[in-house]
C-alpha cells in the first residue's frame, strides 16, 4: 500500500495565537483531540481510548507552525503538520493541515479531520 501526502485547508474566526494554543496546549488538545495528552520535553504522549501515541514536536514556530513526528511511524519522512495563516483579505484564519495516509484511505482521513477540526472549531468558539 502506497503512502500518500495530503493536505486539507479549514477556516477559523479565531486568531492564530488562539488556533496556535488550541494546537500544543494539553487543557486545549483534550477539548478536541485526544482524551489525555502528556509532555515531556518534546514529546507528546496522546490517549485515544486508552492507547497512547507518541509523537516528537520536531517543528514550533509560534502561531505559524506546528510539526509532529510519530514514533511508531513506518516512514520517518512522515510528518502531521498545522500551518496557521491569517488572510490578508478576509482577516479569518486558516488552518492547513498535512498528514500522511495510505492511498485508499485518504478521504477517509480526510473527512476524520474535517470531523476534529469542525470540533476545535466549536470549542473555541469560531
Amino acid at each position: 500500500m502506497e503512502r500518500v501526502k495530503f493536505t486539507s485547508e479549514f477556516i477559523f474566526r479565531a486568531s492564530p495565537n488562539i488556533v496556535y494554543q488550541f494546537l500544543t496546549d494539553p487543557a486545549c488538545l483534550t477539548r478536541w483531540f485526544c482524551d489525555e495528552v502528556d509532555i515531556n520535553d518534546s514529546t507528546y504522549t496522546f490517549v485515544w481510548s486508552g492507547s497512547p501515541e507518541a509523537a516528537e514536536l520536531i517543528e514550533d514556530s509560534e502561531a505559524d507552525m506546528v510539526r509532529f513526528a510519530w514514533e511508531d511511524a513506518d516512514d520517518e519522512d512522515e510528518y502531521l503538520e498545522f500551518n496557521i495563516t491569517k488572510s490578508p483579505v478576509t482577516g479569518e484564519t486558516i488552518v492547513y493541515v498535512t498528514d500522511f495516509a495510505d492511498d485508499d484511505e485518504v478521504e477517509d482521513q480526510k473527512a476524520l479531520w474535517e470531523t476534529q477540526l469542525t470540533r476545535m472549531r466549536a470549542e473555541m468558539g469560531g
